[in-house]
């Protein structure tokens, strides 16, 4: 059982339980509207199947839909989240899938255990004080030479929301950073940079995903 240590994990959690079905149906149909997503994943699928295969993390899996489209692709993936009930859909919309509550600061995983990670969009709401252990199970959990693909908001303010999707109220930060810092942490962390790819560099908020992989 996951023990929540931080009050910033113990709000994330439960402001996705309470938000979860708007959430999900937020993001349903997200991958066909977005070729770079897709492209990004395509890539991230292909890496992976270039250093043997294995198993493949989607850490911070909300409602599953990057682990579907994972494993659609051929990608052994399977989906671990802090929220219990994103899970419960997730478990729903690809039943055939394996999903697992637990949170990526404390992955109950066996060292070197995964062939890839995917966190897409979920470390945005990590703190900074919490990203350089978070990258560090990442390292720990990941295969030598294992690629890493993290997605997230680019800009340098944290934003706040009190109410969810389904206009009830959550309690969660989103922190929206720069390519750079992430890339800091990711080497501090024993990782090789090997891409970065911004979209909508002039849009309001920008999304970011960096390909790194693991040197340990």
């Amino acid at each position: 059982m996951t023990v929540m240590s931080d009050a910033w994990l113990s709000d994330t959690r439960s402001s996705y339980d309470t938000d979860a079905s708007g959430y999900a149906e937020k993001v349903q149909g997200l991958l066909g509207e977005r070729p770079y997503l897709r492209a990004s994943l395509a890539l991230f699928a292909e890496l992976v199947h270039r250093a043997g295969g294995g198993p493949v993390a989607d850490v911070g899996c909300g409602p599953g839909y990057v682990t579907g489209h994972l494993h659609d692709s051929g990608v052994d993936a399977f989906g671990i989240d802090l929220s219990p009930e994103m899970i419960a859909i997730a478990r729903r919309n690809y039943p055939n899938l394996r999903f697992e509550v637990g949170t990526m600061t404390d992955l109950n995983l066996v060292d070197g255990s995964v062939a890839g990670i995917v966190a897409f969009w979920s470390v945005i709401h990590v703190p900074d004080h919490a990203m350089p252990g978070v990258f560090e199970q990442f390292g720990r959990v990941l295969r030598p030479e294992g690629p890493l693909l993290v997605g997230f908001h680019v800009g340098d303010e944290t934003r706040h929301a009190s109410e969810g999707y389904t206009s009830r109220p959550i309690n969660v930060d989103s922190h929206y950073r720069r390519p750079g810092k992430v890339v800091g942490w990711l080497r501090d962390a024993g990782f090789t940079i090997e891409a970065e790819l911004v979209m909508g560099p002039d849009e309001d908020v920008p999304g970011a995903i960096i390909f790194a992989r693991s040197d340990a």
